[in-house]
């Protein structure tokens, strides 16, 4: 089990050596960067909680119910509105970007207008152009999306904006190459919990506090 707070922080790590786009020199480069680092601040009451089924099998992010992700939001946007409206913003576009395929489902339609409010307040404040934000987030999504890859496991080769990468053993491989030769380091930290079903979150909490900790390491390299 990995956290949130653990897999977004490795998505910061990897877009400190990303090159393309100009993030090197970009002038918010900061901003990108700790929203990257941050983006998934909202979960840490999920994490510290923990979420099992019916049939005690323990959730993981994209299996909690819908009403856990859509209080996710509110309150990872409201931690950082006043220490920094922009990272704000870029973390209300995430949540906004990362669902958009329910946008028309009855069910999200009151998160989607409050997230859409909160986003261009957050802007606003900021005194950032809208469209510089909407030119900046896919840093943010890039580092995510190459994170849950590595955590995950995930083998399929997923394509983002202007990349492609794919997961071969321990090595994310990028291409084209972002890093400009570098080989980058990929280190997280998870719990090892036996893979069976739990009575209550409380076991689950007991578990997760008993099992060993792992080290899963491995490198991303441009191809």
């Amino acid at each position: 089990m990995i956290t949130q707070g653990d897999h977004a922080a490795l998505a910061g790590r990897i877009m400190r050596a990303w090159e393309p786009g100009g993030l090197p020199d970009h002038p918010r480069r900061e901003e990108i960067l700790t929203a990257t680092d941050h983006h998934d601040n909202g979960w840490q009451e999920e994490d510290a909680a923990l979420h099992l089924n019916e049939s005690g099998d323990p959730l993981d992010f994209v299996a909690v119910p819908s009403y856990v992700k859509q209080r996710i939001w509110p309150r990872a946007t409201d931690r950082w509105a006043a220490r920094s409206p922009y990272v704000a913003a870029l973390i209300a576009y995430h949540a906004l970007t990362v669902y958009r395929t329910l946008a028309q489902d009855p069910a999200w339609s009151s998160f989607f207008r409050l997230m859409t409010r909160t986003r261009d307040e957050l802007i606003a404040r900021s005194g950032i152009a809208p469209q510089d934000l909407g030119s900046d987030y896919p840093f943010v999504r890039t580092g995510d999306q190459l994170s849950l890859i590595f955590c995950n496991g995930w083998t399929a080769p997923l394509t983002g904006i202007g990349y492609k990468a794919i997961l071969s053993g321990i090595t994310l491989q990028i291409t084209p190459d972002p890093f400009a030769g570098a080989r980058v380091p990929l280190e997280v930290t998870a719990r090892s919990l036996p893979a069976t079903r739990y009575e209550s979150t409380a076991d689950l909490r007991a578990a997760f506090d008993a099992a060993p900790t792992v080290r899963l390491a491995g490198e991303a390299v441009g191809v």
